[in-house]
């Protein structure tokens, strides 16, 4: 009778154990099916972020913007536009769209404005981003914008003339006392210079060039109005900003906004890109 109540009780102690381990495990194996069905959720892949210079310009105006993106987990490229015409700008950024491997957030300063606008189409661009860059509507250039597109006689004239410019085989330059006290007033004096030294030629033709396709007519577009430009009177950039329907910020900068205030640009952008 002893060895029988050994056994019996032993039994029993080895049944509450199987049920006792029987359901550990199964708690340990629902545990690790969440893990496997949280781990296996794609993590959702962060757009690409194309910068596009404008005139006087080339693709290292975007120097001191382009870590701030990077640093956040963004990849980045800058397109270098040959300024030859709407049409040679507007290829130079399908050319990097095509290369480009999901979406995108289109982001254009000054002259690329008009670029983006008529990019922006692209299935891939998701956002649009303008900092102190041009919004055309159907008809109009730069040149019509500055003569009677936003009801030009309530705004202050560029104080840049004829005489600030350079012109040869129809190319425009400015002249280096433009850059340092129109264009690039607000940043260190040396990088102003070196602005001046590796400007890129702007030819007459993209004045007067016209859109043919409105990006921002079905895509999110973010603003950066330069409060001090002097190339773009800041009221125009605001109207225009209004006109397309964009979410505006109003930065103290110059022209190159980017470059005078690269972290303030870099967080619009960036916002831009969350948000798509």
């Amino acid at each position: 009778m002893v060895v029988y109540f050994i056994k019996k009780e032993t039994m029993k102690t080895t049944s509450t154990s199987l049920k006792l381990i029987t359901v550990v495990m199964f708690l340990m194996l629902g545990s690790l099916s969440t893990g496997m069905a949280q781990n296996s959720k794609p993590n959702k892949i962060k757009p690409t972020i194309v910068l596009v210079h404008g005139a006087w310009a080339d693709g290292s105006s975007w120097n001191k913007v382009i870590p701030i993106l990077e640093k956040n987990g963004y990849h980045t490229v800058a397109v270098q536009n040959p300024l030859t015409s709407l049409e040679d700008d507007v290829a130079a950024v399908n050319r990097i769209l095509k290369e480009v491997q999901g979406d995108v957030i289109l982001v254009g300063h000054s002259w690329a404005g008009v670029v983006i606008t008529e990019a922006g189409i692209d299935p891939k661009v998701k956002s649009l981003v303008y900092i102190a860059a041009y919004a055309p509507d159907l008809g109009q250039s730069i040149e019509s914008i500055h003569k009677d597109g936003f009801e030009v006689k309530k705004y202050p004239k560029s104080p840049v003339t004829e005489n600030d410019r350079v012109v040869s085989d129809g190319f425009i330059r400015l002249k280096d006392a433009t850059v340092l006290n129109y264009f690039a007033q607000d940043i260190p004096r040396p990088e102003a210079e070196l602005i001046a030294v590796v400007q890129g030629r702007f030819h007459v033709s993209t004045l007067s060039a016209k859109v043919s396709n409105l990006a921002w007519k079905n895509k999110p577009s973010f603003y950066v109005v330069a409060d001090h430009d002097k190339i773009i009177p800041p009221q125009i950039e605001a109207d225009m900003a209004e006109h397309i329907g964009a979410k505006t910020y109003h930065v103290p900068a110059s022209h190159v906004a980017m470059l005078a205030k690269p972290q303030k640009v870099a967080e619009v952008i960036l916002e831009a890109a969350s948000a798509n």
